[in-house]
């Protein structure tokens, strides 16, 4: 495990200058789980992201995952396009080249299975957005985008919401800088040394878009139709005798972890993933709520099952 001890808390404060924008946060698990997964989860005594904490992550000590979205203002200091697919890193260029023609300026990072594109904020801007500009610069290129279209590859634009609840915390992705647990490795970031300090030095260098300018990006822009959010459905008390179709009845050897079942997801292992066998998660307390947490719909699960959901214009 990569560990150094080069960052001081100067670096530190600098780094949460760059990316802290709320003071919750994630650690990535010290020890795999059972099927070889390191996990990441909300620290148990409620603690909050210190200057310390950053400290602990630059150095490699733990790894923190970020939340983009402050829910007091619904705003985010940065967003993140993350690509962990064949050729994520073509996409990611692709992206970064349109967004320089733009006036933006965007750091690619390395990750483990491809890439992250990172844009920074002069001061935090709406996380709705952000959201619409970067969903109609990937249309407009052609860039697949996760679960669009029934994609289960494509790129994941964070913050995943357009704005939370008071008690939300929407989705966090892994710190830049930090370890990873998983491969014992530090990822950089193109463009700059291989150094902490030539690294926070670059992406300080970088020009921030200012809220003037996101809102020129986006006047007269919507998300696109594909990607605005479904209707909530709200479902009957779930009824166990109720004939209905049932997931749990179509699925393999599920885990009982955290109030849900876990197995593998029919969509991805008919696609050639989901070797670890626990992407799908299903609702132990309402088994009808199920997701897949590497994208795929619930459209692509039951076609992958044979149990393809029926259209309302079906007769």
């Amino acid at each position: 495990m990569e560990k150094g001890k080069s960052a001081s808390l100067g670096l530190a404060d600098r780094y949460w200058r760059l990316f802290v924008n709320r003071l919750a946060y994630t650690m990535q698990t010290e020890k795999p789980g059972r099927n070889g997964k390191h996990y990441y989860y909300k620290p148990r005594d409620g603690r909050h992201l210190s200057c310390e904490t950053v400290l602990q992550h630059l150095n490699g000590q733990i790894t923190i995952g970020l939340y983009p979205i402050n829910p007091e203002t619904q705003r985010s200091k940065w967003v993140a396009i993350d690509a962990d697919y064949g050729n994520g890193l073509e996409d990611l260029l692709k992206l970064q080249w349109e967004l320089l023609r733009d006036g933006v300026e965007a750091a690619l990072e390395k990750s483990r299975r491809g890439g992250h594109l990172w844009i920074f904020a002069e001061q935090p801007l709406l996380a709705r957005d952000c959201r619409v500009y970067i969903y109609n610069l990937a249309t407009r290129l052609k860039v697949p985008v996760k679960g669009g279209a029934g994609l289960a590859d494509g790129i994941e634009v964070f913050p995943r919401q357009d704005e939370l609840g008071d008690a939300q915390f929407g989705n966090a992705l892994r710190g830049p800088l930090g370890v990873h647990r998983s491969v014992g490795q530090r990822f950089w970031f193109y463009g700059a040394d291989y150094r902490l300090e030539a690294q926070l030095e670059y992406l300080e260098r970088l020009k921030k878009i200012t809220g003037d300018e996101m809102s020129g990006f986006v006047k007269g822009l919507s998300m696109p139709e594909e990607f605005q959010p479904k209707p909530k459905i709200v479902l009957p008390p779930y009824d166990p005798t109720r004939h209905e179709f049932r997931i749990l009845d179509h699925v393999g050897p599920v885990q009982r972890r955290s109030g849900n079942y876990w197995t593998r997801c029919p969509s991805c292992a008919e696609q050639g993933r989901d070797r670890s066998g626990d992407n799908l998660a299903i609702c132990v307390a309402d088994p009808r709520k199920y997701k897949c947490w590497a994208g795929c719909t619930k459209e692509m699960i039951r076609a992958a099952l044979g149990c393809p959901i029926r259209s309302k214009s079906a007769s």
